[in-house]
């Protein structure tokens, strides 16, 4: 591969910290266009079980004042920045006083798991049937059955779940209705609660891939159908290579780098998509946390996991552009 220039490695580093920065100020930027006032909706939590609360007006001063929200805009700014960039995101008003960053690091576990679980199965199932569907030698059957199962993708992966929570739950049940692992089962390094988790996982996982897999053989297809037109293909059926080796060492290997980037940019979408999936399985995870958030207005909460997420985003677009050389070799970060 060589050796990564220091001038491209400043580059794309300061491009990560730049793309990181204007994220975060939108998100800071957004919840104060809305009307709603953080504290107000604590005190309206605090009367509505109390019925009344006494000395009304010093608690809102005193919860703007924790919250920082009677500093000017400015330093507010600033302050966000600072701490956003430590990972603390303040404290959540539905839970309040526990840190946003606390729940959080409890969530993004669960979501991580889901997430490299069904986006690598899907990038992988819906890559090779993409290119078994331009495939001269694939079986005929194959290339009927392929397009046939892309009408799941057009579910949406709501309604996917729900259907898979009706056959195999409610009606088979083979898997259970909700949650992240049995409740009789201790959470720890031990083979019965990593069997109890791929158990509760199963279906949330299937709920996206059957829903996102098309994305990719799509997209595959299109890529294939190029490269199949291309001269060193046409060489290497002249020379009479074998139709799996050509598939795989000039067809998919030369089609695969744009998916490949496709694949880090698709992780914030994914997690998007997760959401709903993870709200109906009871599912721990950071797409549960932001819809609660959303209901009960617990901006500090949406503004963290929103900032987490597009830092993951980030991330991964930065690492596999450094990787790509090790993908295709007639990559050189100096050219």
């Amino acid at each position: 591969m060589g050796r990564i220039p220091a001038s491209y490695l400043v580059n794309r580093v300061v491009t990560l910290l730049l793309t990181v920065w204007i994220a975060a100020t939108l998100i800071w930027i957004i919840p104060r266009l809305s009307p709603v006032d953080p504290a107000e909706i604590m005190l309206g939590r605090m009367a509505s079980g109390a019925g009344t609360v006494a000395n009304a007006d010093a608690i809102l001063e005193t919860l703007r004042s924790r919250f920082g929200l009677d500093e000017p805009l400015l330093v507010q700014y600033f302050k966000y920045i600072r701490n956003v960039f430590l990972f603390d995101f303040g404290l959540s008003t539905a839970s309040f006083p526990t840190e946003v960053s606390s729940l959080i690091a409890k969530a993004l576990p669960w979501t991580l798991g889901l997430m490299l679980i069904s986006i690598t199965i899907t990038f992988f199932i819906g890559n090779l049937l993409g290119a078994l569907m331009v495939w001269d030698h694939s079986p005929k059957l194959v290339k009927v059955a392929i397009p046939a199962a892309m009408v799941f993708t057009s579910i949406p992966p709501i309604l996917s779940a729900l259907l898979l929570m009706w056959i195999f739950s409610a009606k088979l049940r083979w898997f259970p209705l909700t949650g992240a692992y049995g409740l009789t089962v201790e959470p720890g390094l031990s083979w019965s609660f990593v069997q109890s988790v791929i158990y509760h996982g199963f279906l949330p996982a299937l709920s996206i891939v059957v829903v996102t897999f098309g994305f990719w053989a799509l997209g595959m297809r299109g890529l294939m159908i190029t490269v199949q037109g291309e001269d060193y293909t046409t060489l290497a059926k002249a020379k009479g290579l074998r139709p799996r080796y050509i598939l795989y060492k000039y067809m998919i290997r030369n089609a695969i780098l744009p998916q490949i980037t496709a694949f880090a940019l698709k992780i914030g979408m994914l997690i998007a998509g997760q959401v709903l999936v993870e709200r109906i399985f009871a599912y721990n995870g950071m797409g549960k946390l932001l819809y609660d958030a959303i209901l009960d207005q617990d901006f500090p909460v949406i503004q963290g996991v929103s900032f987490v997420i597009i830092l993951m985003t980030a991330l991964s677009v930065f690492l596999v552009d450094l990787v790509y050389p090790l993908i295709d070799p007639r990559i050189r970060h100096e050219g």
